[in-house]
């Protein structure tokens, strides 16, 4: 083998012409080139492949936020068509279908022929204004529904979710309320009691799900099982906070208000009671005045005569 090659067959460097070192020179800048140039196309490449994947994760977030805020609303409880639940003597309450989805809410039109009292109550079960009227004045609004002449319509909201150390007690009370609502109706008023009797403080974390199925186990609720799973899974949690929003914006049907600007709002007959919620005398005299100089307190219905054969 010629001692001026290298065991490669490349001519030694120190043998080279000044021809053939430029010609060395040039051919490694040329390897060097075409090397940066693939490198240079593979972080292209890389980013280009990047940016495809960010974009697309971009959209799928827009997507999905587009496809949650047009989701429509509902449906909502049955028996609760107004935003609320009525009932009358014997707490038995007004059967109404549920709401479709972003279906507008139907009232309760009061027959004002009918001399029967109307009472609207909007409240959020963690208020402790609303804990105080109901203290004061459940009693007797309970004496009111047994006569036969008063119906007392309920409407759940919540308004303070940040009070609950962010267990958001509001949505979770209305949502279980709205459950009864939706399978056992006729013990609605009777859980409705028993929320306000067990009322947690503000700036607590609330009663839990499992304390609020007890309060329906201790109403003796119809379809416990179903009721049970209705609160753990808030099924109607989109609901409440539709309702919610409805009251807050208004407008409030039947009444001398156009929305709900905190609670407890109470309406009787169309009329909102401004009087102090502690205050029992305050709350019946605003009662007999809202009901007219012909209402009885302590009346009863006339029975349905039996027809004879």
């Amino acid at each position: 083998m010629n001692e001026d090659r290298l065991t490669n067959g490349t001519p030694s460097h120190s043998r080279l012409s000044k021809n053939e070192k430029r010609e060395a020179a040039r051919e490694k800048a040329r390897i060097l080139r075409v090397e940066q140039k693939k490198k240079d196309q593979r972080t292209k490449f890389l980013l280009q492949g990047g940016i495809i994947l960010a974009v697309l994760a971009v959209a799928a977030i827009i997507a999905l936020v587009l496809v949650n805020s047009v989701r429509p609303v509902g449906p909502g409880p049955r028996n609760m068509a107004s935003d609320g639940i009525q009932v009358g003597q014997g707490n038995i309450a007004t059967v109404t279908p549920a709401l479709k989805p972003d279906a507008d809410p139907v009232p309760n039109v009061r027959d004002e022929a009918s001399g029967v009292l109307d009472i609207q109550v909007y409240v959020d079960y963690l208020c402790p204004v609303c804990g105080d009227f109901e203290k004061t004045n459940g009693e007797y609004i309970a004496s009111l529904i047994e006569n036969g002449k008063t119906t007392v319509e309920t409407h759940p909201i919540t308004i303070l979710d940040r009070l609950s150390q962010g267990t958001k007690y509001s949505t979770r009370a209305a949502n279980a309320a709205a459950c009864v609502a939706n399978y056992s109706p006729d013990q609605f008023y009777d859980f409705n009691t028993r929320m306000f009797m067990n009322q947690p403080a503000e700036n607590s974390v609330g009663l839990s799900d499992d304390e609020l199925i007890k309060f329906t186990t201790q109403a003796k609720v119809d379809a416990a099982s179903d009721i049970s799973t209705c609160i753990t899974d808030q099924k109607f949690k989109g609901w409440v906070n539709a309702s919610t929003a409805r009251a807050l914006n208004g407008p409030i049907p039947t009444a001398n208000i156009t929305k709900v600007e905190g609670t407890p709002t109470v309406i009787v007959n169309g009329l909102k009671y401004e009087g102090s919620v502690s205050d029992l005398a305050s709350f019946q005299a605003f009662v007999l005045q809202a009901a007219g100089a012909d209402f009885n307190e302590s009346s009863t219905p006339t029975p349905t005569p039996t027809a004879t054969p």
